[in-house]
């Protein structure tokens, strides 16, 4: 048997209740929900031919990235233009 080791998490009730009552519905203990959801999110359970799952929440995580660079002036840009300005402003103030 492999080495535990128990913990306590805070959950919201109404999630906690809801988890229960699925794992419930399904002959599962909310233990075994929780080390499956783990093993999940760290990509390490294995498919059917013996190689480990890409983890899923980084395929989402590679769809939400931007593909291509929005248009317009970059974040360096707007911020030396800004510099710019507030140089003139503060030599402004002192002459």
């Amino acid at each position: 048997m492999k080495e535990t080791i128990k913990t306590t998490v805070e959950l919201p009730r109404e999630l906690y209740r809801r988890v229960k009552a699925k794992s419930a519905i399904e002959g599962l203990h909310v233990r075994e929900v929780t080390i499956a959801l783990y093993e999940k999110w760290l990509g390490e359970i294995e498919s059917n031919n013996g190689t480990k799952e890409q983890s899923w929440w980084l395929d989402e995580l590679m769809d939400l990235t931007i593909h291509e660079p929005p248009s317009g002036e970059t974040a360096r840009e707007i911020i030396s233009i800004d510099r710019d300005r507030l140089k003139g402003s503060i030599g402004d103030d002192n002459g």
